[in-house]
């Protein structure tokens, strides 16, 4: 059985609608490459040809992926989750300890973590770490960078 995608609301209609995108939209634009790269004759020494089919082949690899993960996806009920501690669909403002600077993250699924957007996964170092930690808790990362020390100062949804 495959291993359960754990997906926010916001991050389950993003997949959808990437997926709605590429099976529509996408497919189209890549079906009248392929058409057009056909016209110009010999498919054996024909670049634009080759070009469009393995922009086809990537195309149909992601909606295979976003599909699979769709089909296995397990919905974060954020309004369920609890302040008290924190968990997958949590946002927490923490105090990093070695730098003393406050940053704000939010926990998601490894299929949404972007960590440019704050979002950092639940499988992540950092994340994993702070899983089931209340406020005003001190937690211990190890990093590549050595180890870093937070302090949760709140979790918030």
């Amino acid at each position: 059985m495959a291993k359960p995608v754990m997906l926010t609301a916001e991050g389950l209609k993003q997949l959808e609608e990437e997926l709605d995108l590429l099976k529509g939209e996408k497919r189209k634009e890549i079906a009248e490459k392929i058409k057009v790269a056909r016209s110009y004759g010999d498919l054996s020494e024909n670049s634009e040809y080759d070009d469009a089919k393995n922009e086809q082949a990537m195309l149909e690899a992601r909606i295979v992926t976003i599909e699979a993960t769709l089909k296995n996806a397990v919905l974060i009920d954020e309004e369920g989750i609890s302040n008290e501690h924190i968990h997958v669909g949590s946002k927490v403002k923490l105090l990093n300890l070695r730098t003393d600077s406050e940053v704000t993250y939010k926990i998601v699924g490894s299929n949404e973590a972007n960590p440019s957007e704050g979002k950092i996964s639940d499988e992540s170092p950092v994340g994993l770490a702070l899983l089931g930690h209340a406020i005003g808790d001190a937690v211990e990362v190890e990093v590549p960078a050595g180890v870093i020390g937070f302090k949760v100062l709140d979790i918030f949804k």
